[in-house]
């Protein structure tokens, strides 16, 4: 038997140039799990009004963080595929692809469809749910999968928030840093807007007081509520007091009410605090991109010497971590252990 493991994360353009930006972020933008609007609405609001302006400042941002090799996000994520395949072995196949652009998800299954797999396992890197990225990624492998019909069934993995190896991984990054050096510690994940997380709680619960505290049936595919699970997984590793750390959410987009605080104004903050050092670490990226090496590591900087403070420091992503690593092996053994 043999398996075919697909790795897939957000996307990257082809290049920093605005013709590639503009691509990408018009398949971004458009996917209806991102902006979940009335689709004529949704078509007015991003191809006339947010890529226009958007896409020649974004080209700007990843030309600071394009490499020799390329795109940081896709360069990780080969390197990754790369070492998971070692470690899983000849039993198991290891291909990658991206939600939005290239590699593509239906371009990787149609190449998977010529080596007779007994099964997939497909792994979308968001270690905690969102319908806006994970439920999108699963509703794109299954649309493509329908071109496919000689495919093997596809298995999911779809979220692995506090799975105890990742929380190991992260813990051995934050390792690298003296946190008793620094005046605060800001967990910084990708925000959603509210709405989203409001679909995924029926029970009328969400946002309020200590709703997100634990996991629990009415908020097991909760957004936040993962991101305040894979925070403390961390902590019972990494001694933080209370009052040292906030958890926080970055690269709100438009004007609806988005999940608060902003991590922006948590830096601010802090620095008008009397802060002179802060650290950062996102733990809903599993690879350096963007919003990490630029939104982090240098707006983020910038903005807190504004208001008095001296040094934001990233604790980078998990990138090609050998504990890392080890996670996705052990989440793809178990997957393929299953008998239903």
């Amino acid at each position: 038997m043999k398996t075919g493991v697909l790795l897939i994360n957000l996307g990257t353009p082809d290049s920093p140039a605005t013709k590639d930006v503009r691509r990408y972020l018009t398949e971004f933008l458009n996917d209806p799990f991102v902006i979940d609007l009335p689709w004529l609405k949704r078509l007015l609001l991003v191809n006339l009004i947010i890529i226009p302006f958007r896409a020649p400042k974004s080209a700007k941002l990843y030309k600071e963080i394009w490499t020799d090799e390329g795109s940081p996000l896709l360069v990780h994520g080969k390197a990754v595929r790369e070492h998971l395949q070692n470690s899983l072995g000849d039993q198991f196949e290891v291909s990658l692809a991206m939600r939005y652009q290239n590699p593509s998800i239906r371009s990787v299954l149609e190449k998977m469809e010529k080596v007779n797999y007994d099964r997939i396992i497909a792994l979308p890197l968001y270690p905690q749910y969102a319908s806006s990225s994970t439920g999108s990624t699963i509703a794109k492998v299954k649309e493509a999968a329908e071109r496919y019909p000689t495919l093997p069934p596809i298995r999911f993995i779809e979220h692995f928030y506090d799975h105890p190896t990742f929380i190991k991984a992260w813990v051995e990054q934050f390792s690298k840093h003296d946190i008793s050096s620094y005046d605060h510690v800001i967990f910084s994940f990708h925000g959603l807007p509210e709405r989203h997380l409001q679909k995924e709680s029926p029970s009328g619960n969400c946002l309020t007081p200590n709703c997100c505290a634990a996991i629990n049936e009415g908020n097991r595919t909760c957004y936040r509520a993962h991101c305040f699970a894979t925070v403390k997984a961390i902590l019972e590793h990494v001694a933080i007091p209370d009052h040292a750390y906030s958890i926080a959410f970055q690269s709100r987009l438009g004007s609806d009410p988005w999940i608060q605080p902003f991590s922006d104004e948590v830096v601010a903050e802090k620095a008008k605090e009397g802060a002179k050092k802060l650290l950062i670490a996102s733990p809903a990226f599993v690879a350096d991109c963007l919003e990490t090496l630029y939104e982090i590591e240098v707006e983020y900087d910038e903005l807190f010497k504004e208001h008095g403070g001296e040094k934001v420091e990233l604790v980078k992503c998990l990138n090609e971590n050998a504990t890392w690593i080890a996670a996705l092996n052990d989440m793809v053994a178990n997957k393929a252990s299953e008998t239903t």
